[in-house]
């Protein structure tokens, strides 16, 4: 298992460079890359984006569409596949958004991800640096973004932030 956490703001390229990390990976290995998309169509703008994103990936890609089950579909995977899920803060809100509480789910993430044998990249929205929002639910969801993605960059092999298309290592410091 190798999991890269990438981050970053919306538009900033972060789909784009896991996407390619994940291609060239794939090649070297000969596999076809699998792609987990967590969107819902819930308006025709979004269904725009799913489209676009689809044609970004064209055929050479498997897409498994998993908008709350993500931690059952990792379950699947195994040491030979290669795998980008975008994104977790689209799951994030969908798992919010289920009656019986989004603490189960992400609860079932965590030992899900330690667990997955795949060459995972997770793609996240870094929501954290903005105003304070002005309203209850918008800080609860900043503030389980955050602590999810503190909780998976503690035990990711790498963790990008994607800048304006360009790619920022972020390191490990002891004593945190």
């Amino acid at each position: 298992m190798s999991l890269t956490l990438v981050l970053g703001g919306a538009r900033s390229g972060k789909s784009r460079y896991a996407q390619r990390k994940a291609e060239t990976h794939a090649r070297d290995w000969g596999v076809v890359p699998s792609f987990i998309a967590t969107a819902t169509a819930g308006d025709a703008e979004m269904a725009d984006r799913i489209a676009r994103h689809r044609s970004d990936r064209a055929d050479a890609w498997r897409t498994l569409e998993q908008p709350l089950a993500l931690p059952d579909t990792l379950a699947e995977l195994g040491p030979q596949d290669v795998v980008v899920v975008d994104c977790l803060t689209l799951w994030l809100s969908n798992a919010m958004a289920d009656r019986e509480g989004y603490e189960r789910h992400v609860d079932a993430l965590i030992p899900a991800l330690k667990a997955c044998q795949a060459r995972l990249w997770l793609v996240s929205n870094e929501v954290g640096w903005g105003i304070v929002p002005d309203n209850a639910l918008a800080r609860a969801f900043r503030d389980a973004a955050g602590r999810l993605h503190q909780d998976i960059a503690a035990f990711a092999d790498e963790t990008i932030l994607i800048v304006a298309g360009l790619p920022l290592p972020l390191f490990k410091s002891e004593g945190l």
